[in-house]
């Protein structure tokens, strides 16, 4: 039986412990498939808590955590995925120049296939909408089949791509969107994922500066 899962804003005192899971699960992404040094020069500067701390208090950023609902007796409440929008992010191949960027969404590995990335994603496409955007978009990592294919269900298409620097290697990212009205449920096969959305580093054919943690 799943455990219910319940997703919400992030409390402050919960940013060491978000930022232990924010690292641990880019590391888990993505460290079979690149450099140490890479990694670990990427990781030092993008997971540190002051600068975690600098987003939680960034206007044009909201976070939403995932965690077990039932913890009651013994059981504590943990931390199992975290998920990220942007606003005033953009790319030049996204139609529309209001939209939003899902910035990261990652699920604890123990966790994965339990309906946290597809709670997870409920919230932010909600929270999108609350906020008044109509596109939501997202960067993913071209050989990370499992997240495009997680996204594709929930109704991302492919409208470009853009350069992402982890460390001294440059990577591609496909570059998604999807109308934040509609699909509101994914089509059937995978509910967990790892992985997708990260954050863009700048490169000559994208004017956003941020690091694409697709981490979506």
């Amino acid at each position: 039986m799943t455990d219910p899962v319940l997703v919400r804003q992030p409390r402050s005192d919960e940013a060491p412990a978000l930022r232990e899971l924010a690292e641990r699960t880019f590391r888990a992404a993505f460290e079979a498939q690149n450099s140490a040094s890479d990694l670990e020069s990427y990781v030092r500067e993008a997971f540190s808590l002051e600068r975690l701390r600098a987003e939680l208090a960034d206007p044009a950023s909201r976070f939403v955590v995932a965690t077990n609902a039932d913890c009651r007796g013994p059981q504590r409440e943990r931390l199992l995925g975290y998920g990220k929008l942007r606003s005033g992010s953009l790319e030049p191949c996204v139609s529309d120049p209001d939209a939003i960027e899902l910035e990261r969404i990652y699920v604890e590995p123990s966790a994965l296939g339990g309906g946290v990335g597809a709670a997870l994603m409920k919230a932010l496409i909600a929270e999108a909408q609350a906020l008044g955007h109509r596109t939501i978009w997202l960067g993913v990592w071209e050989r990370n089949e499992r997240a495009i294919g997680f996204y594709r269900r929930w109704g991302f298409e492919v409208v470009g791509s853009h350069v992402f620097r982890l460390g001294s290697d440059e990577q591609t990212d496909l570059v998604m969107q999807r109308p934040v009205a509609g699909v509101n449920e994914p089509a059937p096969a995978l509910r967990g994922l790892q992985g997708a959305a990260r954050q863009a580093a700048p490169c000559p054919d994208s004017d956003s500066d941020t690091e694409v943690d697709d981490d979506a």
